[in-house]
C-alpha cells in the first residue's frame, strides 16, 4: 500500500507497522530478539507491528536493530536557510513562525468605518 495523505492515520500505522514486521522477518528476528537487542519490551514490538502507536524512543531503537536509522535522514532532512533569508535575517537563526498575515484584515483596518447608508 502507498502512503498518502488520503489514508487515515491508523492505516498508515498499519501499513508501518507491517513494514517493520516485514523487515525484521528479513532479518531472520524474532519478535523476542529484536526486543531485547532493542531494549524494549517483547509487547512493545507486537504493538508496533499491529499498529498501535508507540513511544518515538522505543521506535528509534527498533529502527537501529533493524539497521533503519539512515533512512530516517530520507524522511526527514535537515533543513537550511536559504542563502537569501540568511542575508535577510543578518546571520540570525529564526526561532519563531510569523504566522499567515491576512491581506484582507490589514485592508479593511486602513479604510474608516461607516454605516452601512446605501439601502
Amino acid at each position: 500500500m502507498k502512503i498518502s495523505g488520503l489514508l487515515a492515520d491508523e492505516a498508515i500505522l498499519a501499513e508501518l507497522g507491517g513494514r517493520i514486521a516485514r523487515r525484521r522477518l528479513e532479518l531472520q528476528l524474532t519478535q523476542a530478539s529484536l526486543a531485547e537487542q532493542a531494549g524494549v519490551a517483547k509487547r512493545t514490538v507486537e504493538r508496533i507491528e499491529a499498529g498501535a502507536s508507540a513511544q518515538m524512543a522505543s521506535l528509534i531503537r527498533v529502527f537501529r536493530v533493524l539497521e533503519l536509522l539512515p533512512k530516517l535522514e530520507l524522511l526527514l532532512p535537515d533543513v537550511q536557510p536559504s542563502p537569501m533569508d540568511l542575508l535577510r535575517q543578518k546571520g540570525k537563526v529564526r526561532q519563531r513562525a510569523s504566522g499567515q498575515r491576512q491581506a484582507n484584515h490589514v485592508a479593511e483596518e486602513k479604510q474608516p468605518w461607516s454605516w452601512d447608508d446605501d439601502t
